[in-house]
């Protein structure tokens, strides 16, 4: 574990910062809950996700879930959980009796908001409707629902377990079971995929109506099928004109891009992410789950915890793999990492508050920024501009030490 005086000093573009500062409000709390198993590992990806057995272990990972989150009460301080977002793997491959118990015993630990927003990752393939029911019956009042494709030879080249048929019939049951509020994950850039394949995905995912769309390109991550075995992927040149016509369709039919790749209906933008990426607070509990938590003197701790699943059940291993204090050098990259993957930024007072240090260490980096038109000269907002986000990496390079 790494520590840092809280009154250590900073040097940024050559000016000295000012000590960090106790947090005058903590920022909001959420809970990230990891379920790591899915029916098959997909050749892209790069989360912590483990083949299923045909039984899973439900009671004794419920178990394990709440003794992990006793160990992480100690951050709360009184406050509530704004959100809880069942990530994975496939959490619905749980059953609705485990996902009750466990959301019993969060609610007996830390209270809930009166609005909490909790959502569930499903996979079209896991779906049956009494579940749906049941899931909603328990307060789930949001799904996000992975799609990918709606074509078959593309699922097919992803390795999903669902045709396209089983994706728009997911988006039905889930309507009919209660769910207002849903979201379809939603890749372009495919195997060999065209515009027209590109945007006909995405009509057909429109035509569904969810209240969220995450739209975002397929990339090749190491430890994976495809990074190994890459797949042939469209051209440059096709990718960006995928890019520019899916967003016009998207803001022709209502969805607001929020995020880089976020996409909601007005009012409706993913409670949870918003918080993630405004450098809120959320405790992460399962497999490989990461948190980042907020104390009252200053420190701000992200967390990691232990990532196989035989691990994290053996009673003889740490539930918490490491944590790591925030350093004030790395305070401005680490929250603008966040914050400026919102297309509209942050109001700049919620640098302060949430990092516990002055405006004034971000001011080097900031002119250089604004000169050279990746960051929008706004002095009350910390928003990239158009090229700024489309640069991002460039931009935050301005802020590393």
């Amino acid at each position: 574990m790494t520590t840092d005086s809280c009154a250590s000093s900073l040097i940024i573009g050559g000016a000295a910062s000012s000590p960090r500062a106790p947090l005058p409000t903590l920022p909001p709390l959420a809970l990230y809950i990891h379920i790591p198993w899915c029916v098959r590992k997909c050749p892209y990806c790069d989360f912590n996700s483990h083949t299923a057995s045909p039984v899973l272990p439900e009671q004794e990972y419920v178990d394990a879930l709440l003794a992990d989150l006793d160990q992480d009460l100690h951050a709360v301080y009184g406050r509530e959980l704004t959100s809880i977002f069942f990530g994975g793997g496939t959490p619905s491959l749980f059953s609705a009796e485990a996902l009750g118990r466990l959301l019993q015993g969060v609610e007996k630990r830390i209270p809930f908001a009166a609005d909490i927003e909790i959502t569930l990752e499903a996979n079209p393939g896991t779906f049956e409707q009494e579940k749906f029911i049941a899931y909603r019956k328990l307060g789930i009042n949001r799904l996000s629902i992975g799609i990918q494709s709606f074509q078959q030879e593309k699922l097919e080249a992803l390795g999903r377990i669902h045709n396209g048929d089983e994706a728009v019939r997911a988006a039905g049951m889930a309507r009919q079971a209660g769910f207002d509020n849903f979201n379809l994950d939603l890749m372009h850039g495919l195997p060999d995929q065209s515009l027209d394949d590109a945007l006909s995905d995405l009509r057909q995912a429109i035509a569904l109506k969810p209240t969220h769309i995450s739209w975002y390109q397929l990339t090749l991550e190491p430890n994976t099928v495809f990074w190994n075995q890459p797949p042939v992927l469209p051209e440059d040149d096709t990718l960006w004109d995928i890019q520019e016509a899916g967003q016009a369709l998207l803001a022709e039919h209502g969805y607001a891009q929020y995020e880089v790749s976020a996409y909601a209906q007005a009012g409706r933008p993913a409670r949870h992410n918003l918080n993630y990426w405004s450098f809120g607070d959320f405790i992460g509990i399962g497999a490989g789950a990461h948190g980042k938590l907020s104390h009252p003197d200053g420190r701000i701790v992200r967390t990691w915890k232990t990532r196989l699943p035989k691990d994290y059940l053996n009673p003889a291993k740490s539930f918490q793999a490491g944590e790591k204090s925030l350093s004030n050098d790395e305070m401005p990259f680490e929250f603008l990492m966040n914050a400026l993957r919102l297309t509209a930024g942050v109001e700049s007072r919620l640098y302060p508050e949430r990092t516990g240090l002055s405006l004034d260490t971000l001011a080097e980096g900031r002119r250089e920024a604004e000169q050279s038109g990746l960051l929008q000269v706004e002095p009350s907002r910390l928003a990239a501009t158009e090229r700024g986000q489309l640069f991002l990496n460039d931009l935050l390079q301005q802020f590393l030490n």
